[in-house]
C-alpha cells in the first residue's frame, strides 16, 4: 500500500472504530495507548508500506491533511467493528491488504478467537493480504441469542460480510458448520469467491449428523418441547431447538446442485469423532467443479489446531493466493 493513500483511509478507520465503540485515536505521538505502551513510526508520503504489517508493536501514526495524526493498526491487537444485519450487530475485524483476500468462517457455537482464525490472521498479515473474521449472530461478540439461530441466518451473516466488508475476490475459509457457511456463501456469490477450504467441513450436518443419529426419545423431545440440550465435549451443552433442525432442512446441500467453479480444497483428520472423513469424499465428488482436492490426515482430529494442521492449512491457503 502506498503512504500516498494512507491518510484517508486512516481517517476513515479511525471515525469507524470511534462510532463502534473502538479507541480511534488523534494522539500526537506514541506512549500509552489504551493502557499499552506503543512504539510509533512516522510514515512520510512514498514510502513503501506493502510489508507495515509485518513489524508487531509497531503503529503506524498518519499525519491526515489538514487535521490530527490517527492510529493505523500495524499488526497488534485486533480493532472490532460491527455492522447490522437482521436486526442483529454483527462483530468482525477487517485486516486491510492485498488481493485476493481470506473470510474465516468459524464452526458451530464457536466464534473468531478460535487458533485457526488467530493464526490465519498472522499469516495473511506477515504476507501483506487482506484478512477478515467474524461472529454468527449469538456468538461471540455479536448480539443475538445462540438459541434463535438458524443456519439461513447465520449464512446470511457471512453473505452480509462478503457484500458490506469484504473487498475484492475472496478465498473462504470455514471450519467445521462453516464449511457449509462458505458452501452456501458460495453459492450466493460465486463471482467473489477465488478459492474455498473446508477444515472439517460439515455440510447438511442439522440433518445427516444430528437428526438421523438421535434416539426416538430426543426426536420426542425437540417435537414436544422444541428443544434440547445435546452434551458436548468441547464445554457446556448445546441448545439444539426444532426450528434449527427443520429450517436447516431448506440450505442442504448435498442434495442439489453444487457448482463451485473456482479451486476447492477440503481437509479431512481421519480421527475426527464429529464428522465422518468420508463426508469429505462424499462432499468433493457431489461438487460440480474440476478443481477439488481432498487432504485426508490420518491422525487428525476435529480441530485440526495442532501446529502441524496449522503449517498445512498456511500451505493450502499461500497456494490458493498464489
Amino acid at each position: 500500500m502506498d503512504a500516498a493513500r494512507l491518510p484517508e483511509f486512516a481517517h476513515q478507520r479511525a471515525g469507524a472504530r470511534g462510532r463502534n465503540g473502538g479507541a480511534a485515536r488523534t494522539d500526537d505521538g506514541a506512549g500509552d495507548v489504551d493502557g499499552i505502551a506503543r512504539r510509533a513510526v512516522r510514515v512520510e508520503a512514498g514510502q513503501d508500506l506493502e510489508n507495515a504489517g509485518r513489524y508487531p508493536g509497531i503503529r503506524v501514526i498518519v499525519k491526515v491533511e489538514g487535521g490530527p495524526r490517527c492510529w493505523l493498526d500495524g499488526g497488534m491487537e485486533p480493532s472490532i467493528s460491527t455492522i447490522s444485519v437482521n436486526g442483529h450487530d454483527l462483530a468482525y475485524e477487517a485486516v486491510p491488504g492485498r488481493a485476493p483476500g481470506v473470510i474465516f468462517l468459524p464452526g458451530f457455537k464457536s466464534d473468531m478467537t478460535g487458533t485457526k482464525a488467530e493464526a490465519l490472521r498472522g499469516r495473511c498479515i506477515e504476507r501483506g493480504q487482506a484478512f477478515t473474521r467474524f461472529d454468527y449472530s449469538g456468538h461471540g461478540r455479536s448480539t443475538g441469542k445462540f438459541e434463535d439461530g438458524t443456519i439461513g441466518r447465520w449464512a446470511a451473516d457471512a453473505v452480509a460480510i462478503i457484500d458490506q466488508v469484504a473487498v475484492g475476490p475472496q478465498i473462504l475459509v470455514g471450519s467445521s458448520m462453516g464449511g457449509w457457511m462458505a458452501l452456501l456463501a458460495a453459492r450466493a456469490r460465486p463471482e467473489r469467491i477465488a478459492g474455498l477450504v473446508g477444515i472439517a467441513a460439515a455440510p447438511d450436518f442439522t440433518e445427516d449428523l444430528m437428526w438421523a443419529s438421535y434416539p426416538e426419545s430426543v426426536k420426542d423431545a425437540l417435537r414436544r418441547d422444541g428443544v434440547w440440550h445435546e452434551p458436548s465435549d468441547y464445554g457446556e451443552p448445546y441448545t439444539i431447538t426444532l426450528r434449527l433442525i427443520e429450517e436447516g432442512r431448506q440450505h442442504l446441500v448435498l442434495r442439489s446442485p453444487l457448482a463451485l467453479p473456482f479451486p476447492v480444497r477440503l481437509i479431512q483428520g481421519m480421527k475426527d469423532p464429529d464428522v465422518p472423513w468420508r463426508t469429505a469424499l462424499r462432499l468433493a465428488e457431489h461438487i460440480d467443479g474440476d478443481d477439488v482436492e481432498v487432504i485426508l490426515v490420518k491422525g487428525g482430529d476435529h480441530r485440526l489446531s495442532e501446529p502441524a494442521d496449522i503449517a498445512r492449512l498456511g500451505t493450502v491457503l499461500e497456494r490458493l493466493s498464489t
